[in-house]
C-alpha cells in the first residue's frame, strides 16, 4: 500500500515537471514551400567507350607478311590495300592447279573420242555391251575430273587473292598486330592483323548496370557521363539498347546497356572509362514538396496553450500551421526521388508545409539546449523556424529545393 502511494506521488511529480518543462521550453517548426521544381531520378554506373562499328581484319591463308602499307591511326578507304603476304607458294599452287586442269582436259578429249568410237561399234553390234559401258564410264570419270581441276584452279586463284589484304570499311586503323617479315598461320583460327574503327565521331558506351537498377533503364533515356581524361567536360548521350544477356562475376549480376556517345571533336577515345548517370525519371516544373513533409505529424504532447489539431482523411497528408491550428491537407502524389515528391492534387502552390519540429529545452543556470523532436527524422539545421507563439503568416520559409543530389 505504501509502495502504491509512493509510485502515484512520483508519477504526479513527473507530470508536473513535464508540464513545467513544456511551458518553459521553446517549440520551433521547420517549413518548406509547396512550389514548382524539377524532379529527377537517376542511377550511376561505369562503362567503356568504344566505336559503334569496329572490324578485325584477318587473313584466310598462311604465309609471311611481305608488305604493310598502313600504321596506327591511318585513315583508310574500303577496298584499299593495307598489307600483302608473300605470294611465292600461292603462285606455285595456282600454276600446279592449272597444269592439272590441262592434263584432265587432255584425258577428257581422249575418253570422249574413245566413247564415240565404241558407241558406233556397239550400235552395229560389233562390240559387247560390257566394252561399251566401260568406255562410257571412263568418259564420265574424265569429265568429272575436269570439273574437279577447275575448282582447284579457282581455289588457288582465290587464295592468291587473299594474300592481298584490303580494308573492308572506311575508317581509322586502331591496332596493327603484325610487322613485315612475320609469319601468320591460319590453320586453326583466323589471325588478326588490324583493327579498324569505322567512324570515331560516333562512339558508344557499354555500361554495366547492376541487377537492382536494370528494371528502371529503358531505351531513349537521357544520359550524361564524364571521363577522367577530361574531368571538366560532361558528355551527353541516350540509351540505345538494353541487352538481355546477364553477366555474373563474384556473385554480382550485371547487364550491359548501350549508350550513344556523339564525338564530333574526337575527345572520346576507345577504351576510356566513363562514369555514367542514367536519368530513369525526369519531370520539369511540377508542383512538389520535400518528401519529409509527407512523414510529418504534429505531436499532441508538444502542443502549446491554445493550439489544436485539425486532421483529415487520406493516405497521404501534409500539415500547415494556420495560426494556432495544425491543419492537415489530404494530397495526391506522383513521382518521387526520395528527396522531393510531386503533388498532383490537394494543396495549392505557395503554402508553407511543416517538415520538422525542434524543441529548445531549458538548462540549469545556462542557455537553452536545442533538442530535435524524437518523433520526427532529423533534418538540416539551415532552415528558418516558425515559433509556436506566432501566427501562420509569421512562419519563415526554408529553402525550396530538396537536399537530394538527384533533385535539380
Amino acid at each position: 500500500m505504501n509502495k502504491r502511494i509512493l509510485y502515484t506521488a512520483l508519477a504526479a511529480l513527473l507530470l508536473i515537471g513535464f508540464s513545467s518543462c513544456k511551458k518553459e521550453s521553446k517549440i520551433s517548426y521547420y517549413t518548406d514551400k509547396v512550389d514548382y521544381r524539377d524532379i529527377t531520378s537517376s542511377i550511376t554506373a561505369t562503362g567503356t567507350i568504344e566505336p559503334v562499328t569496329k572490324v578485325e581484319v584477318g587473313t584466310q591463308v598462311s604465309g609471311i607478311i611481305d608488305r604493310i602499307y598502313v600504321d596506327y591511326n591511318s585513315v583508310v578507304r574500303k577496298g584499299q590495300v593495307i598489307a600483302e603476304l608473300d605470294k611465292t607458294n600461292l603462285l606455285s599452287e595456282l600454276a600446279s592447279a592449272q597444269s592439272n586442269l590441262q592434263n584432265a582436259q587432255s584425258s577428257l578429249n581422249y575418253q570422249q573420242s574413245n566413247y564415240n568410237r565404241y558407241k558406233q561399234l556397239y550400235d552395229k553390234g560389233l562390240v559387247s555391251a560390257n566394252d561399251y559401258e566401260n568406255a562410257r564410264l571412263s568418259y564420265e570419270q574424265a569429265r568429272e575430273s575436269v570439273n574437279v581441276q577447275k575448282q582447284n584452279v579457282q581455289k588457288a586463284r582465290t587464295n592468291l587473292g587473299y594474300a592481298t589484304i584490303m580494308a573492308p570499311i572506311d575508317g581509322v586503323v586502331l591496332s596493327k598486330e603484325v610487322e613485315e617479315g612475320q609469319t601468320v598461320a591460319s590453320a586453326m583460327t583466323t589471325p588478326t592483323l588490324f583493327i579498324i574503327a569505322q567512324d570515331l565521331t560516333n562512339m558508344r558506351v557499354i555500361a554495366d548496370i547492376d541487377e537492382a537498377d536494370i528494371g528502371g533503364v529503358k531505351d531513349a533515356q537521357r544520359v550524361t557521363f564524364t571521363v577522367d581524361a577530361f574531368p571538366d567536360d560532361t558528355f551527353e548521350g541516350q540509351v540505345t539498347q538494353v541487352r538481355q544477356q546477364a553477366t555474373t562475376e563474384s556473385n554480382v549480376v550485371t547487364y550491359e546497356v548501350v549508350i550513344s556517345a556523339p564525338n564530333p571533336d574526337l575527345k572520346l577515345k576507345p577504351g576510356l572509362t566513363a562514369n555514367v548517370t542514367i536519368f530513369t525519371q525526369e519531370k520539369s516544373h511540377v508542383l512538389s514538396v520535400p518528401s519529409k513533409a509527407l512523414r510529418f505529424t504534429p505531436n499532441e504532447a508538444l502542443l502549446q496553450e491554445g493550439e489544436s489539431i485539425q486532421d483529415c482523411k487520406g493516405k497521404q497528408k501534409v500539415w500547415v500551421k494556420e495560426g494556432p491550428v495544425f491543419k492537415a491537407y489530404a494530397v495526391q502524389t506522383g513521382m518521387s526521388n526520395g528527396s522531393l515528391t510531386e503533388i498532383t492534387d490537394g494543396i495549392a502552390a505557395g503554402k508553407e508545409v511543416l517538415t520538422e519540429i525542434q524543441m529548445q529545452m531549458p538548462m540549469m543556470g545556462g542557455p537553452q539546449q536545442q533538442q530535435s523532436n524524437p518523433f520526427m527524422p532529423g533534418g538540416p539545421r539551415n532552415r528558418n523556424r516558425q515559433n509556436a507563439g506566432q501566427g501562420a503568416q509569421g512562419g519563415q520559409q526554408s529553402g525550396n529545393q530538396g537536399g537530394s543530389s538527384s533533385a535539380k
